[in-house]
């Protein structure tokens, strides 16, 4: 009568007991490697690598001038209310924002926080190097073209909503009075 351990013996059995160690081998190794990357890399290492971190968005802001205003007509580099100014020669329209009318407003309020975000475009306008994003439409029916004005990846026009001086564009006027 043949015993477990006697298959050893022969050649079949051998090789089996080699795939087997070889196996457990591998097995204990790959743990081994998965042991240490985690103690290399520490046991946060699948939140760091599953973490997305910003991409800087400076490189692509090429764009600057220095803006004044004008309120009547065309211009160059000039602000001409809340979400329009021209800039080279063209006039742009902030195409993600509302802001109230400078020109015709419709009562005194809407005529004093036209003016706050007409200074307030103008800063923004001149603090630095900007980018002009095209959307779904190049331009309005006015001729104005159409643009969401960014810095370092961050909407200018969001700036002045999140002030309470223009409110997100939802494609109609409302008034502000």
């Amino acid at each position: 009568m043949k015993r477990k351990w006697d298959n050893m013996a022969s050649p079949r059995g051998a090789r089996r007991a080699k795939a087997k160690n070889r196996s457990f081998a591998t097995l204990l190794a790959g743990g081994l490697l998965i042991g240490a990357g985690l103690g290399w890399f520490g046991p946060d290492v699948a939140q760091r690598l599953g973490r997305r971190e910003p991409v800087a968005q400076t490189a692509r802001d090429v764009l600057s001038a220095q803006f004044g205003f004008c309120h009547t007509g065309g211009g160059t580099n000039c602000v001409v209310d809340g979400d329009t100014f021209w800039f080279h020669g063209e006039k742009v329209r902030v195409m993600d924002i509302d802001a109230p009318e400078t020109h015709d407003p419709r009562c005194a309020e809407e005529a004093a926080l036209g003016a706050r975000a007409t200074q307030r475009l103008q800063l923004l306008m001149n603090a630095g190097p900007f980018s002009l994003e095209s959307g779904d439409r190049d331009t309005d029916r006015y001729g104005r073209a159409l643009r969401v004005v960014t810095r370092g990846g961050a909407s200018i026009g969001e700036t002045l909503v999140a002030e309470g001086l223009a409110r997100e564009w939802d494609g109609a006027r409302h008034p502000w009075c």
